[in-house]
């Protein structure tokens, strides 16, 4: 089975409401591809339908070429984390995760050796229900890896994790996507996916929003921007903007001048007596560039400057 996850022209609805509308993407096996979009955006939904516990409308969802529920064994071929809290708080670890192997026919060994990997081995006759948020996420991912499979959906998995947690999730996805695994990360945290991730697409009510690789977007949202830092702000825009430059002020003592290379920039300064003391390249991080093109799919936005109490 080729480590794929393909969807086409998928479209699911809720009665009136439609969660999701003709999306299509591919996650390629051997890196991390991001999945992000605003909440009610779709994405939720669409990871059910891969998985097979939605049924779409139209289009198609497949895994490795297959339908979900066509698998015979699918904890060998696709892992899933949708719901750290799916798991009976009575039930320990070690018999949460053996009941799920035995569904598949993996022997016991693999339970103990992803319940190492995650950090739980001495815990794992503990009951779930006891767990913090970050042990059941952690339990949740021993899940997703239990069948050693060629495929991964997981959603929010650095949820309830600490620093350590954090750390230690970031380097086994990049060890998972580097054995040629197919990796698909549903993630809030974009400072998260642009330290990890290979790839991003992302959704907006339902739809295809982009899907470009993580270096691409950031170099489209950075543009021809430069960073200028001046103590001398007003007469630094005054002579920029004299020059055709488009400037805006960020900090205090700081400006972004678009439309004027960096050398034109200094020689105007320098011409003028403005002094500064640091000039770069603006380099947009990925929260920048996710709410920039996201701006018009904001379905749920709080009101700015509420007045406390209300």
């Amino acid at each position: 089975m080729e480590a794929t996850i393909e969807v086409r022209d998928l479209r699911k609805r809720y009665g009136p409401h439609t969660a999701v509308d003709g999306l299509s993407f591919t996650v390629e096996p051997g890196r991390i591809t991001g999945f992000v979009g605003p909440n009610g955006s779709g994405k939720s939904t669409t990871m059910r339908v891969i998985l097979g516990l939605d049924r779409p409308d139209e289009g198609t969802a497949l895994v490795g070429g297959r339908h979900y529920r066509t698998l015979r064994t699918p904890l060998c071929e696709v892992g899933s984390l949708l719901d750290a809290a799916a798991v009976h708080p009575a039930r320990s670890a070690r018999d949460h995760l053996l009941w799920m192997a035995h569904s598949n026919g993996l022997p016991a060994r693999r339970v103990d050796a992803v319940l190492d990997l995650v950090g739980l081995a001495t815990v794992a006759r503990r009951s779930a229900g006891a767990f913090s948020l970050g042990m059941r996420q952690r339990l949740g991912i021993a899940g997703a890896l239990l069948g050693d499979p060629p495929m991964l959906l997981l959603d929010e998995p650095v949820n309830g994790l600490d620093p350590e947690g954090v750390m230690w999730i970031r380097g086994l996805l990049r060890s998972l996507a580097a054995e040629g695994r197919a990796v698909l990360v549903s993630s809030h945290l974009m400072s998260e996916l642009e330290d990890s991730a290979d790839h991003l697409v992302v959704i907006g009510r339902g739809r295809l929003i982009a899907d470009t690789s993580i270096a691409e977007l950031l170099a489209a949202a950075s543009g021809d921007r430069i960073e200028l830092r001046t103590a001398q702000r007003r007469e630094a825009m005054t002579v920029l903007t004299r020059d055709g430059a488009t400037v805006a002020a960020t900090e205090r003592d700081s400006v972004t001048v678009s439309g004027l290379p960096a050398e034109r920039i200094i020689a105007l300064l320098t011409e003028h007596g403005v002094p500064f003391s640091g000039i770069a390249e603006h380099r947009a991080s990925l929260e920048e560039a996710y709410m920039e093109l996201t701006r018009d799919a904001v379905d749920f936005r709080a009101t700015a400057g509420a007045e406390e109490g209300r």
